[in-house]
């Protein structure tokens, strides 16, 4: 009888040997793939922000000017542009 508990302990741990790397293996593939799913679906936000961007810039000029103004520093013909800066910022 102990000699059966002994082989059935033995084959046991060869067969977990065996299977234990596949097994670590699969679990790492499986965060991976949650990982890039989680990654998808930011992206996809990104992307409807963007394309939200894109139909604002297109169809309403008021944003158009706006985004001109305050990203790329535009201005209009005749305009002035003062800069403020604060008091306690000094030049090096």
């Amino acid at each position: 009888m102990a000699k059966n508990a002994l082989s059935l302990f033995i084959i046991t741990v060869i067969i977990a040997i065996i299977f234990l790397p596949s097994y670590s293996k699969m679990q790492e593939l499986k965060q991976k793939n949650l990982e890039f799913f989680q990654r998808i679906q930011q992206l996809e936000v990104k992307n409807k922000q963007l394309e939200q961007e894109r139909q604002f810039l297109q169809n309403n000029p008021a944003y158009l000017e706006k985004v001109a103004r305050e990203k790329m520093g535009l201005v209009r013909q005749g305009e002035t542009v003062y800069k403020i800066v604060p008091a306690n910022t000094q030049k090096q």
